[in-house]
């Protein structure tokens, strides 16, 4: 199965495995036989890039990175970072609650780079910008490492300003923006959780249409205004999405996978699949495998 690393891993000497902050250098030092190989976490990840050149490989899509460059990760995505020169920046994560408990009436999905899996999980920081938020990153990390009255309340308020400082710029970005109501955004956030949690099981719309008490044609409509795809794209994706994942990250056999996904047999998951990649789950499998060998 794909490997879940948990904070504690990290960091061993700290007080709280609810957060964590780091030079990406030492980092990727301190943690060399975990960071080079595709893993995912259940915890919230945002990295700054101040240096280096590379790819970072976010469930199957490759992002460059250079100088300026930041991404964010949410519980349960795969990633794999490929370097061509030494990177340096800073790294934080943490969980939904150690960040929603300093803030009763905040919710990460407030914040555009959390808030769909439709949003891109990247950003690129101009130079005119970069050393504000290289400036916020590194008053977090210092403050992390030391042992002073009240470090919870401020490494949450020093979070709270970088992600409201990276939203501002983040929505700046044309490309970046999801065009709604309240009222549609909101729903299509539930319906994303909502597959998060039962997309092996159920792949009917009228089963999340009767989750979410709307009937099938609003629901189609919540998601044709405003990502333009339908409910059942959205369940289809994140099926093949864990098919990805399952088929290169894990040695469970192409049978086991067919049955965890809720096919009724192989031949049907195998079919599907090539319709929406192209590539049999075997070809898949290989193809990527020799690629990060």
């Amino acid at each position: 199965m794909i490997p879940i690393l948990n904070i504690s891993e990290f960091e061993k000497k700290i007080s709280t495995n609810e957060v964590y902050s780091n030079e990406l250098g030492k980092h990727l030092m301190n943690n060399s036989d975990i960071v080079h190989t595709a893993h995912k976490h259940d915890f919230f990840l945002c990295v700054l890039f101040t240096k280096g050149r590379g790819t970072h490989e976010i469930d199957f899509n490759n992002y460059d990175l250079g100088p300026g460059s930041v991404f964010f990760l949410k519980p349960g995505q795969t990633h794999l970072w490929k370097f061509d020169s030494e990177p340096d920046g800073f790294i934080f994560f943490h969980t939904r609650d150690f960040f929603e408990i300093g803030f009763s009436d905040t919710k990460l999905e407030q914040f555009p780079f959390y808030f769909s899996n439709e949003n891109p999980p990247n950003l690129h920081i101009n130079s005119d910008n970069l050393e504000q938020i290289k400036t916020r990153f590194a008053e977090l990390n210092s403050e992390y490492h030391k042992n002073l009255p009240f470090k919870e309340q401020k490494l949450q308020s020093l979070i709270g300003l970088i992600y409201i400082d990276l939203s501002r710029l983040y929505s700046s970005y044309e490309s970046h923006k999801i065009i709604a109501s309240t009222t549609y955004l909101n729903t299509l956030r539930n319906l994303e959780a909502l597959i998060q949690k039962n997309y092996s099981k159920e792949k009917r719309v009228r089963y999340y249409a009767e989750k979410l008490n709307i009937t099938t044609k609003h629901l189609n409509r919540v998601t044709m205004e405003s990502i333009g795809k339908s409910p059942s794209e959205l369940i289809q994706e994140r099926l093949l999405l864990e098919a990805k994942r399952l088929l290169v990250h894990s040695e469970n056999s192409l049978v086991n996978i067919s049955d965890f996904l809720g096919f009724k047999d192989y031949a049907h998951f195998s079919k599907v699949f090539k319709v929406k990649t192209g590539a049999t789950p075997t070809d898949f499998r290989k193809k990527y495998k020799s690629s990060v060998s």
